[in-house]
Order: structure tokens, then sequence, then C-alpha cells
């Protein structure tokens, strides 16, 4: 019987390549490129009148990101009261004592810009545990790099010296020269810069060395990367100790006693033990290369911190700005006196019109300067809502073997984020580019474990 051939269905040719779906851009790797692109050409010398345009941009990136990038990802649960709280300043742009419309606009989108990860980065349904490490990699290199810069610019007076703020520089001789420390052969040399163009920039690189070395010690189990996480941490503690700026000593100091205690909430003796060891040997290393590079004034400044009782101490330093914006400023305007009479803001977009003079040294004040009670309690709630988000991601078991090392990083992020909140009792860092990074990785973190939770969900679904 003859059979007749049935035409085959239409298919590629043999050997041709399969389409290969098209990567997402790594949106949240590139926007942290970019903002140290913007610093390190601030330090590159004098640009001039371009050097408030990097500034902008390095916060406008962050708003042209909220406006610009679209996904169909769930929002962060801290989304809602953010929302409340720009409303707040929205409203303010009219208080009868805002420093004109375009000082009182300039200090709304400097707010949104800060806050602008919390809205973009869960928008991205491609962000997984894989996008997240690339992030701190990049974060810790960077850090590190610039810490050890700092630390160089101790050791060898002279090199490696970028050019001082101009802002810095305009408040006179007798200023610069308190900004600066003696070392072991008596120079006087500023304090640390960095890669920042601020004497004592380099802290903020010290504290991510230590935090983010201190991830890697976690989660990576081969010798050479625990070696190299090890050595970060001696690094970022030197260059602590030789910025001398206390209040992020001892927000490094809060964000480890955090890390401690979430290993010891999911008894995980072997890590903890471990991790108490390194630190232990490293923290003591650190201070010994700081006091050999400067001497009695590491000793001195550090001992300022445990000579009286710390309630005392704060109050000092800090304690009173707290005071005065919570017992006066708050009674007197409940709603706020305003916006633009403090910080970028009214250096930038400030000039010319009349004001009154505001000194805002902490983030507390700051709120309560700019929206009064509403700003103060509903940028509370959110910095709140973040905690107890990442807290869980901390706490919880990872949704799958791939994602093992997912609670360690919640647990890093978690710790940083108790500093920083820590911070704002004695600096305005919801104002500022550390700001924007405290949202960038609680929302960076927030992606990545729903796309691992709905991975997880997604391979226990039977095929049929």
């Amino acid at each position: 019987m003859n059979t007749v051939a049935r035409p085959l269905p239409y298919a590629a040719p043999y050997g041709s390549p399969r389409a290969r779906p098209r990567a997402a851009f790594p949106w949240v790797p590139a926007f942290i490129v970019f903002q140290m692109l913007c610093q390190l050409v601030l330090i590159s010398g004098d640009i001039g009148w371009a050097r408030m345009l990097v500034r902008m941009a390095a916060f406008g990136a962050s708003l042209a990101l909220v406006f610009g990038l679209r996904g169909r990802g769930s929002a962060h649960p801290a989304s809602g009261p953010a929302v409340l709280a720009l409303a707040v300043l929205g409203i303010c742009v009219f208080h009868p004592e805002t420093r004109g419309l375009e000082a009182g606009v300039a200090q709304v989108a400097l707010y949104a810009a800060v806050l602008g990860p919390l809205f973009w980065v869960p928008r991205l349904t491609s962000i997984d545990l894989g996008m997240l490490r690339r992030a701190v990699v990049i974060l810790w290199v960077f850090h590190t790099f610039s810490a050890g810069i700092g630390v160089m610019q101790v050791y060898r007076p002279g090199t490696f010296q970028p050019p001082v703020s101009a802002v810095i520089e305009s408040k006179g001789q007798d200023y610069i020269e308190s900004l600066k420390i003696t070392t072991a052969t008596g120079q006087r040399v500023l304090r640390p810069m960095g890669l920042t163009d601020v004497p004592g920039g380099a802290a903020i690189s010290g504290l991510y060395a230590v935090l983010l070395g201190v991830g890697f010690f976690l989660t990576r189990r081969t010798p050479g990367v625990m070696a190299v996480s090890l050595a970060s941490i001696g690094l970022g503690v030197a260059c602590l100790y030789l910025s001398q700026i206390r209040a992020l000593v001892v927000m490094t100091g809060i964000s480890l006693v955090a890390v401690v205690g979430i290993l010891l909430w999911r008894r995980d003796v072997r890590r903890l033990s471990t991790l108490v060891a390194g630190l232990g040997v490293m923290v003591l290393a650190g201070y010994v290369a700081a006091r050999n590079m400067a001497g009695a004034d590491v000793a001195n400044r550090m001992g300022t911190l445990v000579r009286n009782r710390p309630t005392q101490v704060y109050y000092e330093n800090r304690g009173r700005f707290l005071e005065d914006a919570i017992v006066k400023t708050l009674p007197n305007a409940p709603f706020g006196e305003g916006l633009g009479h403090w910080g970028m803001t009214a250096t930038y977009f400030g000039s010319g019109a009349p004001t009154k003079n505001v000194w805002v040294e902490i983030q507390w004040a700051g709120w309560i300067v700019d929206g009064g009670a509403p700003l103060l309690v509903t940028y509370l709630l959110t910095i709140a809502i973040a905690l107890l988000t990442v807290w869980r991601t901390a706490r919880a078991r990872p949704p799958s073997p791939e994602a093992h090392d997912l609670p360690f990083w919640g647990a890093i992020v978690l710790a940083y984020s108790v500093g920083a909140t820590a911070l704002t009792f004695s600096y305005p860092i919801f104002l500022s580019q550390s700001g924007m990074e405290f949202w960038l990785l609680n929302a960076t973190l927030f992606a990545a474990a729903r796309h691992a939770r709905q991975s997880a969900a997604a391979a226990a679904v039977p095929a049929r």
C-alpha cells in the first residue's frame, strides 16, 4: 500500500540559533556606577559652575527613574507612608515662611530623589539575588578602595589628596585647621577624605568596607574571599578611627551589634563564633594601625566616647540640637517653618530671598523645620515599615537552596539600616546620597526576596 508523505510543518532551518530572551538592563548596578562617577567628577579638580550640575545629576537620576521607568513589580510596603511624607512636603511649599517657590520645590525634589529608589526599584521584576550581589560587590569594591585611599592620605601625607570642597574652603582657614589631625610624626594633615572632597568623608567608605566585608565573610566559604573580606574590615576600621567621625564609629558599632543579634536569633552558632573571632582580630588590627599613624589623636578622640555616660556624651555633642528641635521648634511651629532654609537647597536656590537663620545639624531637626509633626511622623513610619520588611527577610528561611544566602544579606541590610536610623540623631542622612543608598539597598533586597519567593513557588508547581 502506497502512502502519501504529508508535508512537514514549518520549522526553522536545521542549525539556526534559537532566539534568546533579551537580558533585562541592570538598572540598579548602573545607577550605583553613575553615582560613583558623579562623586569622582567632583574630586577631579576645579569644575566651577558645573559642580552644581553634577550634584544635581546625582539626585536627578533617581527622579528620572521614578518618572521614566515602568514595570509590573509590586510596591514596597513602605511606599505608602513615603507618598504621605512627600504630600506633606508638597503642601509645605505653600507655607507662608517657605523661602520662595523655587527653593520650596527644590527641597521637595531632593526628598523625592532620596526616596526615589523605594519607588522605581520594586517595579523591576528582573531584580534577583544575583543582581543584589552585583550591586553589593560594586559598593564594596568602591568603598574599600576609597577607605584605602583615605588611609594612604594619612600614611603618606600629600599623596592621593583631592581638592577640598569650595564650601569647606569658604569657611576660612581656622575651620579647615579644625578638620586636621596630627600624625605620629607630628605633621598636621586633613582627616582622610578618600574619594570625596570633604575632610573625614572617607568615614562613610570605612563603614561600608566593614559592613559589606562582614556580608561577604558570612556568605562566602572560599578562603580567598574570606581573607579579602577580613582585610576590608580591618581597612575600614582603620579609616573610621583616622577620620574621627565619632557618629559613624558609633553607627558602625550599632550595625555590628545588630548583625550579631540576628545571628543569635537564627541560632547560627558556627557563623557567629567565626564572625566574632574575625571581627575581634581585625578591629584590634585596625585600631593599632590607626594609632601608629595618628598617635595620640586617635586614642584621645575615641576616648571621649567612654569617659562619661553615653547620654551625657551625646547631649554634649548633638543632644542639644535634638532637645531644641523637640522642646522649642516643634511646639512653636507644629507644621514646620517652611522649606528652603538649610542644606543644599538653601545654598543653591536660596540666594536673594529673605530668610531667617535656621541651623540644622541632625535629621530630626530637619524634619521638624521642613514639615513639623506631620513630616516627622510620616517619615519615621516609612523607616519603621522598611526596617520591619527587611527584618522579615533576615529572620526567614531561604525560599530555595539557590537563595541560601538571602537571609544573611538581609541581616547586613538590616544592620546598615539600623545604624543609619541611629545616625538620624547626629546627621541629616536622609537628605544625602547616603540616605538614597539606604532606600536603594532596602528596595533591592525587597525585590530580590520577592523574586526568590516567586521562583521557589513556580518550581514547586508540578508540571502537567
